[in-house]
C-alpha cells in the first residue's frame, strides 16, 4: 500500500451537543455497523429539529477498552443528527447528550474499511503529542462530501483528549 501522510488535527473545544439516533452494542469481530445504518436511514426523515444534514457515527467506549484492547471487547455504536432539541423524538429512537470537552479533529479522506488513520492517531500522533485519550465518546462527523465506501470520501474523526499530566 502506498504510504500516506496525515496532517495535524486542529485541537476543538465541543459544545454539549444533543444527539437523537439509534445504538447497537457491537464489537470489533461483531461489527454491525452496516445493519445500524440500514436501520437509522430509512427513519431519518422522522427527525425534525437537526441542526444540520451531518451524519454522526459514535462510538462509547468502556473506561479500559484501549488499555486492554481485545477485537472481541464491546462498545456501544451509535447512529445520529444533531438536533436542537429532544422534542419529539421518532419511536425507536434514543437521545443522547454529548458533554463538552476537548477533542484532537483530524479530517480523513479515503474509504471507511482503511485503518491506518486510527492506528496512525494511536499509535503516532497520541504517543508524540501533548495529549493524553479522554474517557467520553468518540465520534465521526459524515458530512456532505462523505460517500459510503468511496475512496473519495471525506470526513472528521474526533478524538476525545486531555492534557497530558507533568
Amino acid at each position: 500500500m502506498e504510504s500516506i501522510n496525515y496532517t495535524a488535527p486542529k485541537i476543538v473545544e465541543l459544545k454539549e451537543m444533543k444527539l437523537i439516533g439509534i445504538s447497537m452494542v457491537m464489537s470489533l469481530l461483531d461489527n454491525k455497523t452496516s445493519l445500524l445504518w440500514k436501520t437509522l436511514m430509512p427513519k431519518r426523515h422522522e427527525i425534525k429539529n437537526n441542526l444540520n444534514q451531518d451524519l454522526i457515527s459514535l462510538q462509547v467506549y468502556d473506561a479500559n477498552y484501549f488499555s486492554n484492547f481485545n477485537p472481541k471487547n464491546e462498545f456501544v455504536k451509535w447512529a445520529c443528527v444533531e438536533v436542537e432539541s429532544y422534542e419529539n423524538i421518532p419511536d425507536g429512537m434514543q437521545t443522547l447528550t454529548l458533554n463538552s470537552g476537548t477533542y484532537a479533529v483530524f479530517n480523513y479522506k479515503g474509504l471507511s474499511t482503511d485503518k491506518r488513520i486510527f492506528e496512525y492517531i494511536f499509535g503516532t500522533w497520541l504517543p508524540q503529542s501533548n495529549y493524553a485519550l479522554d474517557h467520553r465518546p468518540h465520534f465521526e462527523i459524515l458530512g456532505k462530501k462523505y460517500k459510503n465506501n468511496d475512496p473519495n470520501s471525506e470526513e472528521e474523526i474526533w478524538i476525545p483528549i486531555a492534557t497530558k499530566a507533568n
